[in-house]
């Protein structure tokens, strides 16, 4: 993968707390596309982290043990006292997981580095940061981005605050309310 440098604080012109939906998309396309060796490994990391809304420690720790292709779950360990659940996996996802368990090394994680031995929360960081550059945004892009994302989408979707809090696994109702505060579908309708 290219080293890329990032762009200089008076270069981004906005500062962010999340992504949207097609701004993810660009991302795991741009790393597709020009990421370099391990490029479907990290398209696959960013996919994950953004649909389960995942902090790069919950993705380091992920394991293939985690992941029932069979019946399409995957059972998220969160970290930080939040609650760990199963999640659907959808199509997609399930067809870049066994390609993923297909291509790469053995191992009990998934997702590894060269040295078969689960990616760091540091080169997670590095991973997705590289891919915001790739992706030519304007602004710093950071791993807990995609777990903000996942929640505007859901909030988004009109998916009530109960179930993304369980989603998310927050133990505290509190962290979740951020994001249907924002959400433009509470006020759809209102002048209908």
């Amino acid at each position: 993968m290219t080293t890329l440098t990032a762009p200089s604080t008076e270069s981004c012109k906005t500062s962010r707390d999340h992504l949207t939906a097609s701004e993810v998309k660009l991302l795991i396309e741009a790393v597709k596309s020009k990421g370099g060796w391990y490029s479907y490994r990290n398209s696959v990391l960013i996919l994950i982290i953004y649909r389960h809304g995942l902090r790069r420690t919950e993705a380091a720790r992920l394991r293939w043990s985690d992941v029932d292709l069979k019946e399409g779950t995957i059972y998220i360990r969160r970290i930080k006292g939040s609650r760990s659940g199963r999640h659907p996996l959808q199509g997609d996802e399930m067809r870049a997981l066994k390609r993923l368990k297909r291509d790469y090394a053995p191992s009990s994680f998934v997702f590894n580095g060269n040295r078969h031995t689960p990616l760091s929360e540091r080169t997670i960081s590095h991973i997705v940061h590289q891919a915001g550059l790739l992706a030519g945004f304007d602004f710093v892009i950071h791993a807990h981005l995609l777990r903000h994302a996942c929640g505007y989408y859901l909030a988004n979707k009109g998916v009530d605050t109960r179930t993304i809090q369980d989603y998310l696994g927050h133990a505290n109702i509190q962290n979740t309310v951020r994001y249907t505060q924002l959400s433009a579908a509470r006020f759809e309708g209102l002048w209908s």
